[in-house]
């Protein structure tokens, strides 16, 4: 048996392509997940999995998430999905990205608070994320699950496990400031309501969780935020969408520049073994699908796309599971130091 831990990365709707890693990786009768650590829609797909994992296996699993992401694109005219299906990704983000009530929504949110809604003010998110059943969601056996926010009055990260985890951890993870009012949370170790932020800001996911020694050495992170993008942004919504993949990649980029400084201690001998963990890093991304799409198709759950990101994370997995599955438990497949040279 191979086991490994899974970092789920946020990115609104583009978390659908998590959904399909995670249904591929079900496949695998030999591959069991040890742990996972999400952020936003990452959040969201580790609650999917873990509750279905320990209602009933990987048949509750794949089921949670397949409900998971059906609620997320419930809201859907079908008029439109019929040409929607037709278009490529490119195209389709293109087309919400350029459409009047896309271009009106954004510039709102733009000029508006959150706030500026008073009692009217509701969460969209909030019907999704009540669906869990939390006593799967925060039980003790399964697969652990860390879910991150970010703590608006220190800048810190907050990393919510176990009896801690609920729909407003959930949504505080998920919390776009320029979309929804912060999330309100007890924290006992400062003894008062904290206010939360998207997790991203801070760990887009958080890695540390999964350095105890009782979990396994192989980190499998699930990228739906390019790293890189050729194409220079030019549109206020390019900028804004790369500024947003620049921020939300940093934190990951930081903790695998730790990684990567820790193993070349522990190569040349400056560490002792036993002294740090030995962590093996692994990636399952496609950069190029995600390089077609746009801040609008994070936005906008359009079920065409949604599935489309679905295959592609299938797809994806297969490819990484064909040519990497030995290097499970053995190996690195992500060369840390090339990604920082």
């Amino acid at each position: 048996m191979k086991r490994i831990n899974l970092a789920l990365q946020g990115g609104g709707a583009h978390g659908a392509f998590t959904w399909g890693v995670l249904d591929r990786i079900l496949d695998e009768p030999d591959v069991e997940v040890a742990a996972i650590t999400g952020t936003s829609a990452g959040a969201l797909n580790g609650a999917a999995f873990k509750s279905g994992m320990v209602a009933d296996g990987r048949t509750g699993a794949r089921r949670n998430l397949d409900q998971l992401w059906g609620r997320m694109g419930a809201v859907d005219d079908l008029r439109l999905s019929g040409w929607m299906s037709a278009l490529d990704p490119g195209h389709l983000a293109r087309t919400i990205e350029y459409s009047l009530p896309f271009s009106v929504a954004d510039t709102w949110s733009r000029m508006v608070s959150p706030y500026a809604y008073g009692p009217f003010y509701s969460n969209p998110l909030r019907g999704v994320v009540d669906g869990f059943d939390y006593r799967t969601v925060c039980a003790e056996e399964g697969p652990d699950l860390f879910i991150c926010a970010t703590c608006v009055r220190s800048g810190k990260i907050r990393v919510f496990k176990g009896g801690e985890i609920s729909t407003d951890a959930i949504l505080a993870s998920a919390c776009l400031p320029s979309m929804f009012q912060a999330v309100k949370i007890h924290d006992p170790k400062t003894g008062r309501d904290e206010a939360y932020w998207d997790g991203g800001y801070t760990g887009n996911p958080a890695l540390f969780p999964l350095f105890h020694e009782d979990l396994p050495g192989d980190v499998v992170i699930v990228n739906i935020n390019p790293l890189e993008r050729d194409e220079l942004p030019v549109t206020p919504q390019q900028i804004q969408n790369r500024i947003n993949e620049i921020s939300f990649n940093s934190s990951l980029f930081r903790e695998l520049r730790a990684i990567n400084f820790v193993q070349r201690l522990l190569a040349d001998g400056t560490l002792t073994a036993g002294r740090m963990k030995r962590v093996l890093v692994h990636m399952i991304a496609d950069d190029a699908l995600m390089n077609e799409l746009s801040v609008a198709t994070k936005m906008v759950p359009a079920p065409p796309i949604l599935h489309k990101l679905k295959t592609a994370g299938q797809e994806a997995a297969d490819r990484f599971l064909s040519q990497h599955k030995s290097d499970l438990g053995a190996q690195s497949t992500v060369d840390l130091a090339e990604m920082f040279s």
